[in-house]
């Protein structure tokens, strides 16, 4: 059987069907600015880049699939799930600062989180958020997404993916900045595509990846 056109690309590199402009597809980049793409991974680069490549990209696609909603579109539900973006956005939220302050330095939770009783509500990130306006939702998960980045860079500058964190097992193994990393990117990969379901029930919006030079309507505000 013939091999569609757009296998060959993805030798090179992952386009296929990913909302690039079929211009650019066969010659990697051929058309694209790092301003254009500026979340996309590096083509051939360092490990600790490809993985933080890989998570800053599933971080802008879950930003841009909850981007610009109202309340009741952060609310929105499908079927029997309780899920809704706004509860996602609080979730990953926590789930940036639990990562890159507790796991990786035993730093403790801050605000809001060190206010909250986990032990009475397991799911309170979910079951709270809606009781937040959309701009502390979105305000919440780019405080969190900044203070990640910046305790990353400064983690990867002082000893790179091999190093151990605070984050040990029962056995007493700490685990590695590259467990961090990688249990992050399986958590976004799980949680972008409910983002990709819930948003498409809100306004019909599909795509696997933003447009060209796509920013957060905060950023473009």
């Amino acid at each position: 059987m013939a091999r569609p056109a757009c296998w060959e690309a993805a030798d090179q590199a992952d386009l296929c069907g990913v909302g690039i402009p079929e211009r650019q597809v066969g010659v990697y980049g051929g058309a694209m600015t790092d301003g254009d793409y500026p979340w996309e991974p590096p083509f051939a680069g360092t490990e600790a880049e490809h993985l933080v490549g890989a998570l800053d990209r599933l971080r802008t696609t879950f930003r841009w699939k909850a981007d610009g909603l109202d309340a009741a579109g952060l609310g929105t539900r499908v079927g029997a799930s309780s899920l809704t973006l706004g509860g996602l956005l609080k979730h990953l939220a926590v789930q940036e600062d639990y990562a890159f302050a507790t796991k990786l330095s035993g730093e403790p939770l801050g605000a809001p989180w060190d206010l909250t009783d986990w032990d009475d509500d397991d799911d309170w990130e979910f079951t709270s958020a809606t009781t937040d306006t959309p701009e502390q939702l979105y305000a919440l998960w780019d405080g969190a997404v900044e203070r990640s980045r910046s305790r990353l860079d400064a983690a990867l500058a002082g000893g790179g993916v091999d190093q151990l964190v605070h984050l040990s097992g029962p056995d007493g193994r700490h685990a590695s900045l590259r467990r961090l990393l990688c249990d992050l990117i399986e958590e976004y990969g799980r949680h972008t595509g409910h983002a990709d379901l819930l948003r498409e029930a809100v306004d019909g919006l599909v795509g696997e990846d933003p447009p060209a030079g796509w920013h957060t309507r905060t950023d473009r505000a």
